[in-house]
């Protein structure tokens, strides 16, 4: 389509949208580590709204009409693309055996594994490693900074936020022509990826009494733990624990924080 706005662009606003809060937007939390959570929870219940009217009832009838092993398929070939950028920042984190297994990882997978729509990889015990740039410089010492959640994005920090052109620079799908196919691609993509988190997130609906607090705390600790390799050290965990303590006065959930 002639006026079709291509995912780039939302990308390029959500980032905006993120600087323009940062340079503005009044603190109204207590927890040291989300500053701007009067914006966070915002920008999460607008998101959260995208996701009931469009995401969700998408990726569930995907999952519900697209074959398994399609579905499977489409993981596969776009989890391959990401081995590409993940072997460089393993090699730029000064992990070089990971950075090899990833780049054997997408040169076997996109030849003999059909343009990654097979993980044969994996078959012949090449494990998968997730690293981005936001990780690569947690790794350099960066901190993470505040909690920011991003629209339509999602949950980030100040530092992974920072990181997003350079991954946004590293997908090679970004690269793909003619762009009605990238972004028919990109389309597809966030429908599948969505699909793989339905289960996760029915989970989240039903258990969490404040669900922008526990998917601001999972996120927090999770990105820690992938910077680390799973490998916390001691002093950064304490630090986090002091951060989470830190509040003046404990605030009760709100009936509305759902």
């Amino acid at each position: 389509m002639k006026h079709t706005v291509t995912l780039s662009r939302l990308r390029a606003c959500a980032i905006a949208a993120a600087v323009l809060v940062l340079s503005g937007c009044a603190t109204t939390a207590n927890n040291p580590q989300d500053p701007l959570e009067g914006y966070n929870r915002a920008v999460f219940s607008f998101n959260d709204a995208v996701d009931r009217a469009v995401l969700k009832p998408t990726a569930t009838g995907y999952k519900k009409v697209v074959p398994g092993f399609a579905q499977t398929g489409v993981n596969n070939f776009f989890g391959n693309l990401s081995d590409a950028w993940s072997s460089i920042n393993n090699f730029l984190q000064g992990k070089g055996e990971d950075g090899a297994t990833d780049f054997g990882r997408f040169a076997l997978n996109s030849t003999f594994g059909v343009l990654g729509l097979f993980d044969i990889a994996s078959e012949a015990g090449m494990p998968k490693h997730n690293e981005d740039f936001g990780q690569t410089l947690g790794k350099w010492g960066v901190p993470s900074g505040p909690f920011l959640m991003l629209p339509l994005l999602g949950p980030s920090t100040v530092r992974d936020t920072a990181a997003l052109p350079a991954d946004f620079a590293g997908d090679i799908w970004k690269y793909k022509d003619p762009t009605n196919v990238r972004n028919i691609g990109a389309g597809v993509r966030i429908v599948d990826k969505r699909a793989t988190l339905l289960d996760a997130s029915n989970l989240l609906e039903e258990a969490a009494l404040d669900r922008y607090e526990f998917l601001r705390d999972g996120y927090m600790q999770r990105r820690q733990s992938q910077v680390y390799d799973g490998d916390v050290p001691r002093q950064a965990d304490d630090d986090a624990d002091a951060d989470a303590n830190s509040q003046v006065v404990p605030q009760p959930v709100s009936p509305d924080k759902k």
